[in-house]
């Protein structure tokens, strides 16, 4: 926004956005969003402290920035005057406001950057003072909420302020150590060194709507490249599209959001509260019921109108804060995550998605992950490990995307790194397989102290379709494959490879979608309870001890069957030369 006086004085503004004249009053009623673009004006870090913060919670650190002048830098001006001339306009020490505070009721230790201070931009006390300011968060106990806006790193402090980006990125590794929650808060702009650290190496990077972020500003890179940027380029709507940060907030909801973060960090740092075990499921035991084809469950699995991953988020689980990206560049749709809430405790949900319409089923790739969506999943996951929340995985996909460019990305290592790190994740995991629970794109999710199963869903090594077009003579003969496969749930929990069904409402889920969620929530919150009083390394050990006796040391106790072609299909007895 644009003024011509003092903004106190100042009875109108003028849009930078849209050049509408507004009553300042009004503006500031709207926290300095155009009520008629939405355009965010720049807050300066008071302001911003204001608007957070809970009211007279804020308290400044007892540490004060020194004058600092490291290489005697002369400009036009010697530096000593710019600090001093910096200090005089904005009223701050530094670029930075540091202190503790309350947020939604939860103490954080919080830095708030000023980019009317030089450019907001990163010096050795800016460095000190964050630095001091993370430390009190560990000493604390505390998570640690950062609000960039910078140019990038002083340059009249030459090489010391860029040994800034590593010693704040340092503080902020011992608190990821001791499992104490970080949060970004990216406001307009944020380059250069800021955006090369801290800005972007937290474990939850949020946006604000608008807010600029880049290493190399659009000049340069239109001055170094020659190229044209793209519509938004460098926009944090454009970064949430290409995975670099988890969210973007409009500035009325950061309060909100930040809230919901911090109450899911408390929670996971409480010893488990014992609760009496939910109700079972008010259905018929699964196996009771009169036994399905397996190709009719296979279709069944298959419908379009069976609850998704976000339908269960919207009904079974609640408080749910959707988290974006792999950070490295893209944000895979047919993967959706992030916190919220099961019977009243924090977990962390991460699901295939794929849709109930022919659009939404293209535009989520029909539930296929790409690399950034098996990568995104292990951040979560990761994420959930460092807080202490348990994790549950909704697997409803045909198998990982298998195309030319998920190959060049290296689908297969991704699959793989999953696999791996959920074999040492330190924190309770329940699967459930809510759908189709394709080869290694459903395995990439459901590595896991339990695996559920939905009554009439489907979980294999390989589809009906591929398995009779391979050992078969064409793919007609998917339903003989389906059944060869032994692919139903009643099958996997003779095998040992699921521990439990879920009943579905008659005739399945997707005939009443609010009773299937009402189910698996039920049968969730249960299969969790008893984990969540497990060590870590007694977990840790019961998982592998889970997928180990799947080796073909042990017999799975099933007749021998053969298929067309000599090969002994899932489920039937391996013998051991």
């Amino acid at each position: 926004m644009t003024t011509t006086a003092p903004r106190d004085e100042q009875l109108w503004s003028r849009c930078d956005g849209c050049a509408s004249l507004l009553y300042r009053k009004r503006l500031r009623r709207n926290l300095d969003v155009c009520p008629e673009c939405g355009s965010h004006a720049r807050l300066d870090a008071p302001e911003r402290v204001a608007q957070l913060v809970d009211p007279d919670s804020f308290t400044p650190l007892p540490e004060r920035a020194v004058r600092v002048d490291p290489i005697d830098f002369v400009d036009a001006l010697p530096y000593p005057h710019r600090l001093g001339a910096a200090r005089a306009g904005t009223g701050l020490d530094e670029a930075v406001l540091c202190g503790t505070a309350r947020l939604g009721g939860y103490p954080v230790a919080l830095a708030v950057m000023d980019f009317r201070f030089l450019g907001g931009s990163l010096g050795c006390a800016v460095g000190e003072l964050i630095t001091r300011t993370a430390e009190r968060a560990l000493a604390d106990g505390t998570p640690l909420v950062l609000v960039t806006a910078s140019g990038g790193a002083r340059m009249q402090e030459g090489a010391l302020s860029l040994m800034q980006m590593a010693t704040v990125s340092q503080a902020l590794a011992g608190l990821r150590e001791a499992g104490l929650l970080t949060i970004s808060v990216v406001t307009d702009p944020t380059y250069g060194g800021v955006a090369a650290s801290f800005a972007t190496n937290t474990d939850v990077v949020l946006a604000e709507s608008g807010a600029r972020l880049g290493f190399a500003g659009p000049r340069v890179i239109r001055q170094v490249t020659g190229a044209a940027l793209p519509d938004g380029f460098q926009t944090a709507e454009f970064l949430l599209r290409h995975g670099q940060v988890d969210m973007v907030v409009p500035r009325h909801a950061l309060r909100g959001r930040l809230g919901a973060l911090l109450a899911a960090a408390e929670a996971g740092r409480r010893p488990p509260v014992t609760r009496p075990a939910p109700r079972p499921p008010a259905a018929p035991p699964v196996l009771a019921r009169a036994a399905r084809d397996p190709w009719e469950t296979v279709r069944t699995a298959r419908h379009p109108g069976r609850p998704t991953t976000l339908d269960y988020l919207e009904t079974a689980f609640d408080g749910f804060v959707e988290l974006h990206g792999d950070r490295l560049g893209a944000d895979c749709p047919a993967i959706v995550g992030g916190v919220a809430r099961l019977d009243g405790r924090p977990v962390m949900v991460i699901g295939h998605q794929k849709g109930h319409t022919t659009a939404e089923l293209v535009a989520r790739n029909f539930g296929m992950a790409s690399p950034a969506g098996h990568r995104k999943a292990l951040r979560l996951m990761r994420l959930a490990a460092r807080l202490r929340l348990p994790v549950v995985t909704l697997v409803d996909t045909p198998g990982a995307d298998p195309g030319v460019a998920a190959e060049q990305q290296g689908q297969a290592a991704a699959i793989a790194e999953n696999i791996l790190a959920m074999s040492v994740l330190p924190t309770p995991v329940v699967a459930v397989v809510t759908g189709e629970g394709g080869s290694g794109g459903a395995l990439a999710l459901a590595v896991a102290d339990r695996v559920l199963m939905l009554e009439h869903a489907v979980y294999s090594v390989i589809s009906p379709e591929g398995c009779a077009a391979i050992l078969w003579p064409d793919s007609s003969a998917a339903p003989q494959a389906a059944r060869a496969l032994r692919l139903t749930g009643a099958d996997l929990c003779r095998l040992g490879v699921v521990d439990e069904l879920v009943p579905e409402p008659r005739p399945a889920a997707h005939g009443d979608p609010a009773g299937a969620a009402e189910l698996l929530g039920r049968a969730v919150a249960a299969t969790l309870a008893p984990l969540l009083t497990v060590p870590p390394a007694a977990l840790v050990r019961r998982r592998r001890q889970r997928f180990r006796r799947f080796g073909a040391a042990r017999s799975v106790g099933l007749p021998a069957t053969t298929v067309p072609g000599g090969a002994a299909p899932a489920g039937g007895r391996t013998e051991v030369a």
